[in-house]
Parts: structure tokens; C-alpha cells; sequence
């Protein structure tokens, strides 16, 4: 894999039968079975065509949809008409993997139409990941902007942003940060907000019991560490954990369960190499250090993660589901209470490099696909 998968592959706009390449038990690692019947009656449907690199989808409670584009544009669909550009929104960095990043509405947003988006600032020196907080509203418009939150100190590259957002059951707001790429001993460290995990109140104060909150030297957002570049954030349906997924170098890639004051382990114990081959780590894991619940090496480049709770798809509840970049496919991972114990990888045939899985207000999962031409597809069942 090369630079988590940022290099694009040709993409249809029809919807196709899907298929499913792999069906591993009890390791990540490859191995081929049949397709499972459910898998062969899916079927997928594009709900919005025309998108340039879409990064996220939101649903409002009406129904209707939000989607981010990277060159930094928020578009509103509804089920039936064109699509609304919304207006004000904020200027990007759109370099590399920078841009308009993820959106996420606040947990009262039927009632206060406040939401949350994450991108690439522009800053002297660079780009920074910012999150700000906005209303929407009438007429597809932003209202009372601000951001509440930088990860600096700014780099001039375009890699490892993150930046994924979700409300935890407790009202508070995570996001996940990338470690920039030039800052892996940024990672483990408190006082650098890059390569972490952040929580704050929806406006963006700081909780008292953040875990790093009062120590001398250390940021007091930051709820965990030693992360390189997470893009995935979802809160599993019946503890109310969060759950984060992150790209390894060469190989690597994890599944993690987020514990507050936690410490994931970049760069001292991975189970990737470097893009040159040469050793990052000799540890896979260390004393103190939180293991990774999964792991996919060769590298998948995971993006995006949604827990399936729905009826839509009968065997598949309480399942994990998450986007792969390099990979070109939508992986279901199958649990067992909070433990991972099977991997099916759906989608292949399509060659699709899927960058957000949401669950829909009517129990299906939505894909964004990144490509200069996406597109949101909702997956059917025949």
C-alpha cells in the first residue's frame, strides 16, 4: 500500500450484483470461501451520483442527507430534487488527504440544528486539523461558525489529517486525530495533539474528567494516545464504547477499542513496516500498551466504520462494518459480545475505494465512494 491509499482507482456509476472475496476466522489474513447467501442477494443502489471525493455522510432527522466533499463542499439531498450546495462554510486545505473532512450532528439537533465538521485549516505554515461547530440553516446555509478546537502545530504536507467525529452516549464529542506523518514521536505524547483521540463538551470546553486534564505538560482534550492515523469512529450499540480503526504503514492497519488515558502504542509497537520496508518497531505490543482488537496486514487502508443494529439485514446485526481504500471493498467483521472473531470482505468486484459507512435512518448502510466521480450507495437486499 502506498500513503494510505490515497492513489485513486477507476470507478462505475451503475449499480452491480456484489460479491465476497474473503471469509477469515479467528485471524486477518487471507483465505477464500463461498459467498454467503446474504451476500449474494445484495444489491447496490446510487442515492447520490456526481460527487467529488466524498469523505462523509450524515443523516438528518427528516431523512434527509448530508454529504461532505473534500474540496470543501457540503451538499444537502433530499429524496426527491437536486441537490442543495450549503453556503458558508469554511475556507479548506484541500491538499493530498486535506479538505472537508467529516460531519456530525449534534445529539439535539432536531431541536437546536447545530452540527460539527472537521478539516484541513489552512494556517501559517501550513494546514492544522480544525473542528468548528455551526448551525444549519433555512435555505441551506451555515450560521454562527466558529471552531472550537486546533491540532497544531501546522505542517506543510498533506497526509494524516484524520478526522473522524461521533458523540458518545455521555454527550461528549471525540474526534480523532492523525499524526501528521513527520510527528510519530508526536504520537505517545500528551502534550502534542497529533496522533490522539479528543473529547470536549459540545461547545467545546473541556470536560473535568478528561484523563490527561491537570497534568503538567499535557493538552487536557486529549483522551487517548498513540494513534497515527485514525478514520474511523463509531459507539458500539450496546456498551456505548467507542470503537476507532486506524492505518498502519505497510501493513498494520487496527481495529481499537477506546479506554480513556489509553495508549495505542504508535510508533513503538505496530505490526507494520515502513513504506521502504525497514523496521518502524520490533514490538508488536508493549507493557502498558492497549492491543489492537484486529488487525489487517497486508493493509486495507480502513475509512469509515459503522455498527449495523437494524433489521435490514438480518444475520449481519451487531455487526462491525468498515470502508477499505486500498483495499476496494466494504469488510463486515463479526463479533462476539466486544470481540472480533470473523472477517468478510464484500464489494471487491466493483473496485470500489469506499471512504464512509453509515447505517441509515431506515436500518441500510450507505457507502461513500471516493473517487473524482463518486457517489453514496445503499445497499439492497434482492
Amino acid at each position: 500500500m502506498t500513503r494510505d491509499g490515497v492513489a485513486m482507482s477507476r470507478l462505475g456509476r451503475r449499480a452491480a450484483l456484489l460479491g465476497v472475496a474473503t471469509a477469515v476466522v479467528g485471524v486477518p489474513r487471507a483465505g477464500r470461501s463461498q459467498p454467503t447467501s446474504l451476500a449474494e442477494r445484495l444489491r447496490t443502489v446510487p442515492v447520490a451520483t456526481g460527487l467529488e471525493s466524498p469523505w462523509s455522510i450524515a443523516f438528518l432527522p427528516d431523512g434527509r442527507m448530508l454529504v461532505t466533499e473534500r474540496a470543501g463542499r457540503l451538499r444537502l439531498f433530499a429524496r426527491a430534487g437536486r441537490p442543495e450546495n450549503v453556503a458558508g462554510l469554511p475556507p479548506v486545505w484541500a491538499q493530498g488527504q486535506g479538505g472537508l473532512l467529516d460531519v456530525c450532528l449534534h445529539p439535539d439537533f432536531a431541536v437546536n440544528s447545530v452540527l460539527y465538521l472537521s478539516y484541513a485549516a489552512p494556517v501559517a505554515g501550513g494546514a492544522v486539523t480544525r473542528i468548528a461547530r455551526a448551525t444549519l440553516r433555512p435555505g441551506s446555509r451555515l450560521a454562527d461558525l466558529a471552531p472550537i478546537f486546533d491540532a497544531g502545530p501546522p505542517v506543510a504536507n498533506g497526509f494524516h489529517f484524520g478526522c473522524r467525529l461521533a458523540f458518545a452516549p455521555d454527550r461528549m464529542l471525540h474526534a480523532t486525530l492523525g499524526d501528521r506523518l513527520v510527528a510519530r514521536d508526536a504520537a505517545p505524547d500528551p502534550a502534542d495533539a497529533r496522533g490522539k483521540t479528543i473529547r470536549l463538551h459540545d461547545d467545546g470546553a473541556i470536560p473535568a474528567d478528561n484523563p490527561f486534564r491537570g497534568r503538567s505538560g499535557a493538552r487536557s482534550e486529549v483522551f487517548t494516545v498513540g494513534h497515527r492515523n485514525p478514520q474511523g469512529l463509531a459507539v458500539h450499540p450496546q456498551s456505548g464504547a467507542l470503537w476507532l480503526h486506524e492505518h498502519g504503514p505497510r501493513g498494520g492497519d487496527e481495529v481499537n477499542r477506546l479506554v480513556a488515558g489509553g495508549d495505542y502504542g504508535w510508533p513503538r509497537a505496530t505490526h507494520g513496516v515502513d513504506y521502504s520496508g525497514a523496521t518502524i518497531s520490533p514490538h508488536r505490543s508493549l507493557p502498558g500498551v492497549v492491543d489492537p482488537l484486529w488487525v489487517w496486514t497486508p493493509s486495507i487502508a480502513p475509512s469509515g466504520l459503522a455498527f449495523c443494529t437494524g433489521a435490514a439485514y438480518p444475520d449481519w446485526r451487531g455487526d462491525l462494518f468498515a470502508g477499505a481504500l486500498a483495499g476496494q471493498a466494504l469488510v463486515r467483521l463479526q463479533l462476539s459480545g466486544e470481540r472480533v472473531v470473523r472477517e468478510e470482505r464484500l464489494l471487491h468486484r466493483l473496485g470500489h475505494r469506499i471512504r464512509d459507512v453509515r447505517q441509515g435512518p431506515d436500518g441500510r448502510l450507505y457507502l461513500a465512494v471516493d473517487s473524482a466521480d463518486g457517489m453514496v450507495l445503499r445497499l439492497d437486499l434482492a
